[in-house]
């Protein structure tokens, strides 16, 4: 299938999705408490099955899911989203017995999920952390350290934590370890941002784990949070391609509509050709995000590169396109309760988290010099 093609079957799925998003999903959003895990909201999630796609599609089915749920509702998409960051670790690298207790929960709803990565002082660079698992006695370790900007936190259920095993390792000396919200030493506290989502801090004061909540390889941790962001960071770019046609859509049914000037709006030059590079700019970014999370599915060469120009385009793009959408609407855009109101405010942080924008330019860059390497290497 070409990346740029969906099938008649995937185009009818997304907009049921999106119906779905607008009917169900929407009330139970609006009737959430802003930076608070919304448990009805993950509770329906599940009963629609779609926390159980999560773990039985692919890359661009997740992008679908996304960008859908994103169009319609972006707290419905963003508590499937963190549903996946947070327990992808342990569908995919945990053992049968932390799968057969946790996984069971997170696909109906009644179990929420973290990925705690992100610490204080080693936001950007991951392989900085300083949260501490000192051994104590074989294949027991204490967690001492905090983690901060974790989505979910501090009302998650497991958390998937990334620790320093073997000091002075750098990305070497890493190892996830799949730990229970009840673990004695573990606390939190939640944070309050721009967005509405729930963020917050966790605390770790001697936390004991063992070999049986590690996930993957001890020392190997950073595979498993790199291995995660790939798969992941092309859908941030589908969450964000979703608000902006959201913002796209409204601005075209606004300046339609709009008395100015002795006609509407769209008459004005000036007017119909920021739209036109509003569409022109979110098609763009999506066919990169199928691209990419295509790519991803067919298991092709580049995967880091790739999910980093997805998630770079789409994060910058609906950044322009929302404010070029608040600009047209002019000052009823900015009154709290509206679309464009409520987008401005959730578009800011995708640049930010999963890797910041200057984070995915260094990333691909590495992927192009890399290549130019091999291919000097082999001549």
């Amino acid at each position: 299938m070409p990346a740029f093609s969906l099938e008649p079957e995937q185009s009818a799925w997304c907009a049921e999705l999106r119906a779905l998003a607008a009917d169900r999903l929407r009330p139970l959003a609006e009737k959430g408490e802003p930076g608070r895990v919304n448990r009805p909201l993950v509770a329906e999630l599940g009963r629609l099955g779609l926390l159980e796609r999560l773990f039985t599609s692919g890359a661009l089915d997740l992008c679908l899911m996304r960008e859908s749920l994103a169009y319609a509702c972006t707290e419905a998409e963003t508590a499937l989203a963190l549903q996946g960051l947070g327990a992808h670790p342990v569908h995919a690298h945990g053992t049968p017995a932390q799968r057969d207790r946790w996984l069971p929960g997170v696909r109906a709803g009644t179990a929420v999920a973290a990925f705690a990565l992100s610490e204080p002082g080693a936001g950007s660079d991951a392989a900085a952390l300083t949260l501490e698992a000192r051994p104590e006695g074989p294949s027991h370790w204490r967690l001492t350290g905090e983690k901060c900007w974790i989505s979910n936190a501090p009302e998650a259920d497991l958390y998937t934590v990334f620790a320093r095993t073997t000091p002075g390792a750098g990305s070497r000396g890493v190892t996830a370890f799949l730990v229970p919200a009840d673990r004695p030493g573990l606390t939190g506290s939640a944070l309050e941002l721009l967005s509405p989502h729930p963020v917050g801090t966790l605390s770790f004061d001697g936390v004991p784990v063992t070999a049986d909540d590690v996930l993957g390889e001890a020392g190997r941790g950073l595979r498993v949070a790199m291995a995660t962001l790939n798969l992941f960071r092309p859908s941030v770019g589908a969450f964000a391609v979703g608000m902006a046609q959201a913002a796209l859509d409204a601005t075209l049914v606004h300046t339609a509509s709009r008395d100015a000037f002795g006609g509407k709006l769209r008459d004005l030059q000036a007017v119909a050709h920021q739209v036109a590079e509003m569409a022109l700019r979110t098609e763009a970014a999506r066919l990169m995000v199928y691209a990419a999370a295509t790519a991803y599915d067919e298991g092709v060469p580049g995967i880091p590169g790739r999910a980093a120009m997805a998630k770079l385009l789409a994060t910058e793009t609906a950044q322009y396109v929302v404010d070029a959408a608040v600009q047209l609407h002019g000052a009823r855009a900015l009154r709290r309760g509206h679309l464009l109101e409520h987008l401005y405010r959730e578009v800011r942080a995708p640049r930010i988290y999963e890797g910041a924008s200057e984070v995915q330019r260094e990333i691909i860059a590495k992927e192009l010099y890399g290549e130019l390497d091999t291919t000097r290497e082999a001549r």
